[in-house]
């Protein structure tokens, strides 16, 4: 296991050059062009892969790095037990409408699982870290603090986060009601990217239904927070959701608070 507390700090430090990157970009009348798979990617996404995916080679040489943009060119490394997920700008979206709800995703998984993430609000200036079996952390300008997930199931007012880009609200609400929480008080959080693992993280919501297409580099830096804050994510089948996966596709899934 290469997942320590001195590889987090090393990892929260790239995640703060890449974010400085993604916001010289942000203050430019930057131009938007369009993927294979019609998602769009902008000089940001570029950049702060470029610096990443340098800096994670250094810091652990050998260990492959699975990147979203080198993806898309073809560039597919072979997994192993062992590799990097890496989205330089979750939220393209979010960042092209400058609405600031998009992030800097670095997660290691080990064996199928995420046990290291950073998520990193470069608007913000805000950043989620975790370690499985070490904790997890909140740094803004407040300073930096342990966080923890709500217990589940939750007593009283149920707070579920949603995508704001990607909703389906007829969808959240059929799962809702099929899960047995539409009889109970709810609130609806909507926001971008992975910040939605953030606030199941830090206590701020209890559940994060996913019914949407998802690939691993938007979920695993998100998941690795959540798990060393206590919660997890699952399929809607009940398996914990896994990595390394062919294609690297997720199957819709839901994040929540641990077990009471």
């Amino acid at each position: 296991m290469i997942a320590t507390p001195a590889l987090l700090a090393a990892v929260e430090a790239v995640a703060e050059q890449a974010a400085a990157l993604v916001l010289e970009v942000y203050a430019t009348n930057f131009a938007v062009q369009g993927k294979a798979d019609a998602s769009p990617v902008t000089l940001a996404d570029e950049r702060a892969e470029a610096c990443i995916v340098a800096a994670l080679k250094r810091l652990t040489p050998g260990v492959p790095v699975v990147a979203e943009e080198a993806v898309s060119r073809g560039e597919v490394p072979d997994a192993g037990r062992c590799f990097w997920l890496v989205d330089p700008l979750d939220g393209t979206r979010e960042f092209v409408s400058r609405n600031g709800e998009f992030t800097v995703n670095i997660a290691l998984i080990e064996d199928g699982r995420p046990v290291l993430g950073v998520v990193q609000v470069p608007v913000q200036g805000r950043r989620y870290a975790g370690l499985v079996g070490q904790g997890a952390w909140l740094a803004d300008a407040a300073g930096r603090r342990a966080i923890r997930s709500r217990a589940w199931p939750p007593q009283g007012e149920l707070v579920v986060a949603s995508s704001r880009s990607h909703g389906d609200a007829a969808a959240m609400a059929a799962w809702l009601a099929a899960a047995g929480l539409d009889g109970r008080p709810l609130r609806h959080m909507a926001t971008g990217s992975s910040l939605k693992f953030g606030l199941v993280a830090s206590g701020d919501a209890d559940l994060y239904p996913r019914l949407g297409r998802t690939m691993e580099w938007d979920t695993a830096a998100g998941h690795a927070v959540l798990r060393a804050a206590g919660g997890e994510v699952f399929t809607l089948a009940g398996a914990p959701l896994g990595y390394g996966k062919p294609g690297f596709e997720n199957p819709h899934f839901v994040a929540r608070g641990a077990a009471a």
